[in-house]
């Protein structure tokens, strides 16, 4: 069995990290500050991260630079993979971020936006370099739609059947957010995560709702993910990275120690 990947997630807004309850809530101001992005990537390499995701959650063009900077800050002192993610339109905005130091880029609203733009990413850079996140929410008994612009926006789209097709145009890695449980700390959404799990021949890393040792433990058996990423219990102190990678192991999940 492959090793389970461990990946602390940094929201960047303006410059910093941030946390809030929920998707959407920049514009309402109910983020809590963490702290600088470069410091607290630092802190998780050293604890043992596998990966690491920036997300640029208010990404505008006039702010690229921001973020460019702090992926060229982290990429020189991190040595774990950097996934980066957020407003990245084009080819070209990829290529700056990969540019700047990121290992993977991670599409969301683009890719629905424009499908093609996955094929062009994997044609260019490779498959590998090419992670399409989808913010998925029940709307329905067994089903679960992709909403897009931070949870803000229902698609119409069957987050199973988005999971495939991205897979089909070339993508090497589906990040999957729960919208019902990001933020919440009360687990991860299990049922839907093992359902894409199944029908995609790609890693799917199970973001939205940690809140608990046993959970990471429950998304990785059940749910039948190949990582977990979680934000707010590794920022607020809760557990570090090798925390959860020790209970990992206690339960028979392979990671990397």
């Amino acid at each position: 069995m492959l090793a389970r990947r461990v990946i602390p997630c940094l929201d960047v807004h303006a410059g910093n990290v941030t946390r809030g309850v929920q998707f959407g809530k920049a514009e309402a101001g109910e983020l809590r500050n963490v702290g600088d992005p470069v410091e607290l990537a630092l802190r998780y390499n050293e604890q043992g991260a596998d990966e690491m995701v920036f997300f640029d959650i208010t990404a505008s063009a006039h702010q690229r630079a921001t973020m460019v900077s702090v992926i060229e800050r982290a990429a020189d002192q991190c040595f774990m993979p950097l996934t980066v993610g957020g407003g990245l339109r084009n080819v070209e905005d990829m290529h700056t971020m990969l540019k700047a130091g990121a290992d993977k880029i991670s599409i969301n609203s683009s890719a629905l936006a424009t499908p093609e733009l996955i094929r062009a990413g994997a044609e260019k850079f490779g498959s590998q370099c090419i992670v399409v996140s989808i913010d998925a929410k029940k709307v329905a008994p067994g089903r679960w739609e992709v909403f897009s612009h931070g949870g803000r926006k229902p698609t119409g789209l069957d987050a199973v059947e988005w999971a495939q097709r991205a897979v089909a145009l070339g993508a090497g890695e589906i990040v999957l957010n729960s919208i019902d449980a990001d933020g919440t700390r009360s687990g991860f959404d299990i049922p839907i995560t093992r359902r894409i799990s199944e029908n995609v021949g790609v890693p799917v890393v199970a973001s939205g709702g940690a809140g608990a040792l046993e959970h990471m433990a429950e998304v990785l058996l059940e749910g039948k993910a190949d990582a977990v990423l979680a934000a707010s219990i590794f920022h607020f102190g809760d557990y570090t990275v090798a925390d959860v990678k020790r209970f990992l192991a206690q339960r028979n999940i392979p990671v990397r120690l």
